[in-house]
């Protein structure tokens, strides 16, 4: 069962995700969120490489992808959500980000790098895209 209710992540996974994306410019950065798909928490971040290595389009690496999945299964815990960076624009899924995403149970975070100082709760949005259509969900961080 997916949460009906927004993504919630503590701050040391906020801080994780900011840190990996700031040690990733000039390209975009992504990874995976572990936890509860039922209760909307993540409580762990997988940094990925993006595949595409560009400032404009990410792709987690298919070894990364296969490695994580297995292991976050293994583990006893599910795929919460898909992260990526927006080197110079907001977090929000781009027509691209939009068409590419295949999970349709799991959150889209996106982090906007445009103002490199901003918080976390500034940076960090948090999505769910069905078929092509986006749509912004709450993100409770702490």
């Amino acid at each position: 069962m997916v949460s009906d209710h927004g993504l919630a992540i503590p701050s040391a996974v906020a801080a994780e995700l900011l840190a990996h994306a700031r040690a990733e410019l000039p390209y975009e950065a992504c990874g995976l969120l572990a936890g509860s798909i039922a209760d909307g928490r993540a409580t762990a971040f997988h940094p990925t490489r993006n595949a595409e290595a560009s400032p404009l389009r990410y792709s987690v690496h298919p070894e990364d992808l296969v490695r994580i999945t297995f292991a976050i299964d293994d583990a006893g815990e599910d795929l919460v959500a898909i992260f990526h960076s927006h080197t110079r624009s907001a977090a929000v899924p781009s027509a691209t980000d939009r068409r590419a995403a295949m999970y349709p149970d799991a959150f889209y975070l996106l982090a906007s790098l445009a103002n490199a100082d901003a918080p976390p709760e500034s940076a960090l949005r948090a999505w769910r895209i069905h078929r092509g259509h986006a749509f912004e969900v709450p993100l409770t961080i702490g």
